[in-house]
């Protein structure tokens, strides 16, 4: 069996049990296109086939994007890591922690824009397993709630919001998962003076040519737009299946028209191709394609670096992190062996809530990309073995 169908089995076996129902793969290595490919259908009820311009939701992947437009404002003076949260956005000057019996305390420290970056803000997603969860699943769905209403809630608008929900721990204790990258969002949009959807378009989106890449699709982009599902294993006497994914997710629905709130956690769209790009400048520590830059050559391996101490890295225990570090929003391949992978210290990338993974390679300089379309993905099993194969490319 070849490594082109070896990857192909693991795809199709994938859309044969109604795991995922398309895919788009892309590998590369120094630029060089090794395997590029389109697999079963981005629409099953409508009947369209994946094809390689196919507009993703790129949900948590939106954060790579996010910590790159820090590390712009960073190395040109404008922010600071080590500055307060505070000086941005005046809700976060005075924050609490919340224990489960409802009591708050002061937070030990403030936070600060590090926090932010290395997800150790005590900020958290919307739950139920803790009081500070609860918190942000009650301001989640208010804020849901006004933008059905016709009442949408701007990008700092929310991030004020949340800086008046308790924090699960005083900032830089542990690392947790949850609205840093959002308040990173709105610091960047008050520090740049811009909205923060401007800056990206006009910071990375127009010198990579990401045409497709932005907060919404455009109604002559539509057709390409991939439905998004939700896997039902059989019960009932019902099959596996696949049934289109309703609601909202962290604020997120429709994508018809530009909205108010530009998540910088889980707000983007883009293509496989579109974040090639911005994959390829990463992995060329900030060059364009044309001989410009995003970012220098010192800043970019700053952006690819683990921001944890051995501490906080004990807190991030994802099976799919094991052997990990974490800063600006990628994880930063630190262990191989304890992460049973064949790619080198340093491999970075991250990955979104309906499958979209990114993975770069600054030693070998491989790039391997694998975009599906099913709710709580992010990492899966056919994605590690699909990726492990990619290191066999020459």
């Amino acid at each position: 069996m070849t490594r082109r169908e070896a990857l192909a089995r693991i795809i199709e076996e994938e859309m044969a049990h109604r795991e995922i129902s398309g895919a788009n793969l892309l590998i590369s290595r120094w630029g060089k296109i090794l395997h590029q490919e389109s697999y079963g259908m981005a629409d099953i009820e409508n009947h369209v086939p994946m094809r390689e311009d196919a507009i993703f939701r790129m949900f948590s992947m939106t954060k790579v994007v996010t910590g790159l437009a820090a590390m712009i404002l960073y190395e040109r003076g404008i922010i600071d890591p080590n500055e307060p949260v505070g000086k941005y956005l005046e809700t976060f000057r005075d924050m609490q922690v919340i224990a489960e019996d409802g009591t708050l305390t002061p937070a030990e420290r403030p936070m600060i824009l590090r926090d932010l970056l290395s997800m150790t803000s005590g900020l958290v997603y919307p739950g139920e397993l803790t009081a500070a969860e609860r918190a942000a699943d009650a301001l989640f769905k208010e804020v849901f709630d006004a933008q059905e209403a016709g009442k949408p809630v701007s990008t700092v608008d929310f991030a004020l919001r949340i800086g008046e929900l308790p924090l699960l721990f005083t900032p830089g204790a542990r690392w947790q998962y949850g609205t840093s990258a959002d308040v990173c969002g709105a610091v960047i949009e008050r520090a740049s003076g811009m909205r923060f959807g401007e800056f990206l378009q006009k910071e990375i989106f127009d010198p990579l040519h990401m045409e497709d890449t932005g907060f919404y699709v455009p109604k002559e982009k539509w057709a390409r737009f991939t439905q998004a599902y939700r896997h039902m294993d059989e019960a009932d006497g019902q099959p596996a299946r696949l049934e289109i994914l309703k609601g909202h997710h962290l604020g997120m629905s429709g994508y018809e028209e530009p909205p108010a709130f530009e998540s910088g956690g889980a707000g983007l769209v883009s293509t496989i191709g579109d974040i090639h790009r911005l994959a390829t400048m990463l992995l060329n520590e900030g060059k364009t394609p044309d001989g410009g830059r995003i970012i220098s050559g010192r800043t970019a391996k700053l952006f690819r670096s683990n921001a944890l101490t051995e501490e906080q890295r004990r807190s991030m225990n994802w099976d799919t992190l094991v052997g990990h570090g974490y800063g600006n929003y990628n994880r930063v391949l630190l262990d191989p062996g304890h992460a049973v992978m064949n790619a080198p210290v340093g491999e970075f990338g991250w990955d979104g809530w309906l499958g979209t993974y990114l993975s770069i390679d600054p030693e070998t300089g491989l790039i391997f990309e694998y975009f599906i379309q099913r709710a709580d993905a992010g990492t899966t099993i056919p994605t590690r073995k699909l990726k492990a194969i990619a290191y066999t490319f020459d």
